[in-house]
């Protein structure tokens, strides 16, 4: 994306009142924080009951089992019976963990590294190099488990159905170090992405070099909607039995963003092989995870039309939020040709582009007038975006006013970092 002669015209000839506006903000002494797709205080809210739920006399689950004690390593009855139903499983196929999904995910790959999966030869750390694939932009949080185990990252580029199916299935039926893909299946982070029947069914059936391929399968915004409710992405899960290839994928998604974010529950949903290879792992290092919040979980919730009812709710809360930044863009920035931004219809983020080379100087503007973004780059692998273009924005956190604040904010410093790569040099830099 380079801008055209008139729409860098038309900035110059508003350099001045653009200049005069950042200044001006950059005087309030702001601090506004849009770095992290975080509960705001408003949706936390909605789960106070469940903080008053009297426990104390009735600590029991519906076999009888006391909630207090140890035990219980895949999570209590009806638990795994409810979450069943949220991942589209049966309850033998998943096993109930802490409160971090991302945790699960962790653990799944120090123990492949360490033991390897069902399928594998030997310990993936053996290996001369482990690879996988990360379609971008994506998940810094994922990439930074992979650059902690040394499993090295393979860009591939996301488009409006999901990751580059082409070239991902070039990749890996011709590397057998390709051991596995991240993938945020639905409202995509940042992009709000959701994958399409085709991309599910060609990550179930591909052929692939590494007989122990994973598909990573992050559902973390499954149920986090704005606009319509019934949008669901395809089972993957049923697709790879349908396919032949059961063992190929791992499922994970928690209530991190739909109960307390520090106190929810997750989960991982897989085949009945790669759920024993998991408690077989885990069992090493736990005792059984926290049943008593399991039990409280289900009494708030009672069913999954509970949790629908709940994530409504939720809706409210954020939709004016998301559509406060899309209408900024709109006004500031819809008549340029500066910047392209997603629409996501759910999730946590909207994805923005700018011109190549300018992430980097907007977010740092952004910072000098006290707005925090996210780090260009932290959507790539490795924190490098190579044509440095990629910003994501949460909304989810801050005020609509603050939102409001921020986006004309970060509006202005997309237009000063364009003005300093590509107008004249008779304008100055900020």
């Amino acid at each position: 994306m380079i801008p055209n002669k008139e729409t860098l015209d038309q900035l110059t000839d508003s350099f001045s009142a653009i200049q005069e506006a950042f200044s001006k903000y950059k005087g309030m002494d702001l601090k506004l924080d849009m770095t992290r797709g975080k509960p705001a205080p408003e949706q936390l809210d909605l789960c106070n009951e469940m903080l008053d739920l009297q426990l104390a006399s009735d600590f029991k689950a519906a076999d009888g089992t006391d909630c207090r004690n140890y035990g219980g390593l895949d999570g209590i009855a009806e638990a795994k019976a409810f979450f069943a139903e949220y991942m589209g499983t049966t309850p033998a196929e998943l096993v109930i963990g802490g409160n971090s999904s991302l945790a699960l995910m962790h653990d799944t790959l120090i123990n492949a590294m360490l033991k390897g999966v069902p399928g594998s030869t030997e310990p993936w750390i053996k290996l001369p190099e482990v690879k996988f694939l990360c379609p971008v932009p994506g998940y810094d949080r994922h990439f930074a488990v992979c650059e902690k185990l040394g499993i090295k990252m393979i860009p591939v580029e996301m488009d409006e159905n999901g990751p580059d199916m082409a070239k991902v299935k070039e990749l890996v039926a011709s590397d057998a170090s390709i051991k596995g893909i991240w993938c945020v299946p639905q409202y995509s982070n940042p992009t709000g992405v959701v994958y399409s029947d085709e991309v599910v069914k060609e990550l179930a059936t591909m052929e692939t070099a590494a007989k122990d391929f994973r598909v990573m399968w992050d559902n973390a915004y499954a149920v986090h909607y704005l606009n319509d409710a019934t949008i669901a992405v395809a089972n993957l899960l049923d697709a790879c039995k349908a396919a032949g290839n059961p063992d190929r994928v791992f499922m994970y998604g928690s209530t991190s963003k739909i109960s307390l974010a520090g106190a929810g529950i997750a989960v991982i949903a897989a085949s009945d092989a790669n759920i024993a290879w998991f408690k077989k792992q885990i069992s090493f290092q736990t005792i059984g995870p926290d049943k008593i919040n399991q039990l409280r979980h289900l009494r708030f919730f009672t069913d999954i039309d509970g949790l629908k009812s709940h994530m409504e709710k939720h809706a409210d809360i954020l939709k004016p939020k998301f559509d406060k930044v899309l209408e900024i863009f709109d006004a500031e920035l819809g008549d340029s040709d500066i910047a392209t931004w997603s629409k996501p219809d759910g999730g946590y983020f909207i994805s923005l582009d700018t011109p190549e080379g300018c992430a980097s100087r907007v977010v740092a503007l952004a910072a000098e007038a006290g707005v925090k973004m996210t780090a260009a780059g932290a959507t790539f692998p490795y924190g490098k975006d190579p044509e440095d273009k990629n910003i994501r924005i949460a909304p989810s956190l801050p005020s609509l006013g603050d939102i409001d604040t921020a986006m004309k904010i970060f509006c202005i410093c997309i237009k000063l970092a364009v003005l300093e790569k590509f107008a004249s040099k008779s304008v100055a830099s900020v």
